[in-house]
């Protein structure tokens, strides 16, 4: 965590950028589907609703660092997530039931530009979360990159994408960057080309010099030393202060790795205008359907680190009294986080 007590706050928005299904199964592991669902709908294809969630941040004034203006420094819109996009083939738009809708569509609701961001954090970089970095060309229009394009049922013709905010630098763990370029992942087809390579393709022909390092790759402190396997109930050592790590150029905006459904997985974290604490967190804990210890996904790379993960992020919550904001949930997702008397947690609805 950097040295400087950042006092900058951010005004915040929630943005949907489209409904979709995932299969129910993959979403809940080794629970049996007796018993999720008790608390969740189902399809007839066997899939849950789940929503891209994505939060649209605002710097308030020009904040301040450790008592001085801290002046224009840093972007004034800061966007987290970016959804799937717009780049699917219709067949497996169809095998996700996808909304259309993405996060440009919300951006433009909101009366915001792609323009106007400044940055782009992504908690990982699975297709759900990072395919809106890009966006199709348009019709006459010249594209930033060409090449493979993404879908689920094999190898598509190459098409032209265009950066879908030309303007921002795009956040990300190194770690997580250096498994989705090598494909480590339990699914086959979720970190594609198209919404990875023009980010670091097009470092060297950009025109404008604050741009060149348009991707940063953040390494955040682990919450267990490498190599150590931690009890289930086993808590980090070390607070969650001293694992947060403020973005470079990015001031009073914080990551911190979240490890199980990928090795790279971050939370993000900021204060808000009303003085809370907000974590946006990622798949450790995507639905409140989700909130049980053992409650993982199928596309977990470690499971059991999965579950480590989430009670310390809960235990977490509860004591420091955040306010999470859950990726994936369809209803409601901003939530309060309180122990209960049966040694686990409760969440408890707020509001945005």
């Amino acid at each position: 965590m950097s040295n400087v007590a950042t006092r900058v706050r951010y005004a915040w928005r929630l943005l949907r950028a489209g409904e979709f299904r995932l299969d129910g199964g993959s979403m809940f592991g080794l629970i049996p589907k007796s018993v999720w669902s008790r608390s969740v709908n189902v399809d007839e294809k066997g899939r849950i609703t789940v929503q891209h969630n994505c939060l649209l941040l605002e710097r308030v004034g020009d904040g301040q660092v450790d008592g001085a203006q801290a002046g224009a420094s840093g972007p004034k819109h800061v966007l987290i997530e970016v959804g799937t996009g717009d780049k699917l083939d219709v067949a497996s738009i169809d095998l996700f039931a996808m909304e259309k809708r993405t996060i440009l569509t919300a951006l433009h609701e909101a009366g915001c530009s792609p323009n106007d961001i400044g940055a782009v954090v992504t908690t990982h970089l699975h297709f759900d979360h990072s395919g809106g970095l890009t966006r199709l060309a348009l019709p006459g229009e010249k594209p930033d990159w060409h090449g493979s394009a993404s879908g689920m049922a094999g190898a598509r013709p190459d098409h032209g994408v265009c950066l879908a905010f030309p303007n921002a630098k795009v956040y990300t763990q190194r770690r997580e960057w250096d498994d989705a370029i090598a494909n480590r992942s339990v699914m086959t087809r979720t970190y594609f080309k198209d919404h990875l390579l023009p980010l670091r393709e097009l470092l060297p022909v950009r025109e404008i010099e604050a741009l060149r390092e348009r991707l940063i790759l953040v390494d955040s402190p682990r919450p267990f030393p490498t190599g150590y396997t931690p009890d289930r109930d086993e808590l980090p050592t070390i607070t969650a202060e001293q694992r947060l790590t403020e973005l470079p150029g990015v001031p009073g905006v914080h990551v911190m790795l979240c490890p199980g459904h990928t090795w790279g997985q971050q939370a993000v974290v900021f204060d808000d205008d009303k003085g809370r604490r907000v974590v946006f967190t990622p798949d450790v804990l995507p639905t409140a359907a989700h909130l049980g210890a053992a409650y993982s996904l199928a596309y977990d790379v470690e499971p059991y680190t999965s579950m480590v993960s989430k009670r310390w992020l809960l235990n977490d919550a509860a004591s420091r009294d955040w306010l999470i904001v859950l990726d994936h949930e369809p209803g409601n997702p901003c939530k309060r986080v309180k122990a209960n008397s049966k040694g686990w947690f409760d969440l408890l609805d707020d509001a945005p």
